[in-house]
This record gives structure tokens, C-alpha cells and sequence, in this order.
């Protein structure tokens, strides 16, 4: 038995109203849409919100948070999620995306640059409404 790729991420989120813009436009920028918008099952919580995305070969999803985790926040290099990274299919979609996340007032980690991971890689690092690092990459094949 074999893994494929991952399926989908889900994130949980302490502040829903921006997080949800903030996805909202996110998603439409990666042309990935809203598939799923609902509160209470299979949430924990009877009225936790949950929003799921899907584009081209990936899902991501948004969670409130419980109401007694939504004074914590994320932090990188703790027990847990550091980031994560969506796949870009160019270089020119690394800075198309950078462009979109300056309209978003989204915080920027790292500007569009070449990085010696590999040979090529191209990214873009970048912050939600609740500080989690997020990324877009471009790896040449």
C-alpha cells in the first residue's frame, strides 16, 4: 500500500471573519472554490464553522477554532504545523500570486525569490490572519 500525494490540509483558525475573507481570496487567486460552507457537524463544536476548498488536484480547509483554544496562536517551530506549501505551475504564478497577496494586505515573510533547496525553486512565503506561514512554490520539472 502506497500514498498517492496528500489528499487536503485543514487548518484551524482563531479568528473566522478574517480568515474566511482572507481564504475566500486565496482560494479564487489559486482558482481553487468553496466546496463545502458549514457550521456544526462534523465540526466539534455545534456551531463551529468550517469552510473547504477545492482547486486542480488539491483541498485545503479552514476550522474554527474551539471557543477555548481561540486566544492561542500559531507559532512556527512548535509542536505541529510549521507551514505549508501550495504548488505553483510557473514562476510567473509565484509573482502573479505575490501581487494578489499585496491587494490582500497579506503579511509577506519572504518576497519572490530563488532559493537553493533545489535546482529552480522559486517561492513565495507568506502569513493568514492568524500568523500561520504559508508558501507557493515552483519547482521546475
Amino acid at each position: 500500500m502506497s500514498a498517492t500525494g496528500i489528499h487536503h490540509i485543514a487548518l484551524s483558525v482563531n479568528d473566522w471573519d478574517k480568515s474566511e475573507e482572507f481564504y475566500k481570496k486565496l482560494a479564487d487567486a489559486l482558482s481553487a472554490k468553496p466546496i463545502i460552507e458549514t457550521e456544526g457537524g462534523p465540526h466539534r463544536n455545534a456551531d463551529g464553522k468550517i469552510l473547504i476548498f477545492a482547486g486542480n488536484g488539491f483541498m485545503f480547509s479552514i476550522w474554527e477554532a474551539l471557543p477555548e483554544n481561540k486566544q492561542n496562536n500559531f507559532k512556527e517551530y512548535n509542536v505541529g504545523l510549521h507551514h505549508f506549501a501550495f504548488e505553483a505551475p510557473s514562476r510567473e504564478a509565484v509573482d502573479d500570486l505575490y501581487q494578489a497577496l499585496l491587494t490582500m494586505n497579506a503579511e509577506i515573510v519572504d518576497a519572490p525569490a530563488e532559493y537553493d533547496y533545489v535546482p529552480g525553486f522559486y517561492a513565495v512565503f507568506f502569513r493568514d490572519p492568524n500568523g500561520i506561514r504559508l508558501e507557493y512554490a515552483h519547482v521546475p520539472a
